[in-house]
């Protein structure tokens, strides 16, 4: 195999989409027929498939009122609009998330190493976790839209 051959392999494998980890880790497990029954085509691609919805597409981005955002799977509380900032992304945007409200892992999708953050309860897909957040973190937390639920206080 020559260099450039190994190369285009390398950067194939990389771009792949991947699937969650195992559904039994999370307390809330759904099957496949049963969260696209549930989801919207798009929610059910971010959601379940690690995909990304267009930037400025989402009403919550310029929501700033008193409340919480729920994962959309699962209900669970995820963040308290007090840590939400415009990030001027287009993307909903937070400093940092409730306590126990997500896990992350690593993203290789795009040939560099980012966070990924996603539901700890149903493992749902939220989005990113960059660190050019402001003060007191310093991450920004660059989230899916279709992935929250709004619910104000």
């Amino acid at each position: 195999m020559n260099r450039r051959h190994f190369l285009a392999s390398c950067a194939a494998l990389a771009v792949m989409p991947r699937t969650l980890v195992a559904e039994e880790t999370f307390l809330v497990t759904r099957t496949d027929a049963e969260w696209r029954a549930m989801l919207t085509p798009l929610q059910y691609k971010v959601m379940r498939k690690e995909g990304t919805e267009r930037a400025g597409s989402s009403p919550l981005d310029k929501i700033y009122d008193d409340g919480t955002y729920h994962c959309r799977g699962c209900d669970l509380k995820l963040y308290s609009s007090r840590h939400k900032y415009d990030s001027g992304t287009g993307w909903p945007s937070f400093y940092k998330a409730l306590p126990n409200a997500i896990e992350t892992k690593s993203d290789r999708k795009l040939l560099r190493v980012r966070t990924e953050c996603h539901c700890r309860r149903c493992g749902s897909h939220l989005g990113h976790i960059f660190d050019d957040g402001p003060k007191p973190t310093g991450k920004r937390h660059c989230l899916n839209g279709v992935s929250l639920v709004f619910k104000e206080a």
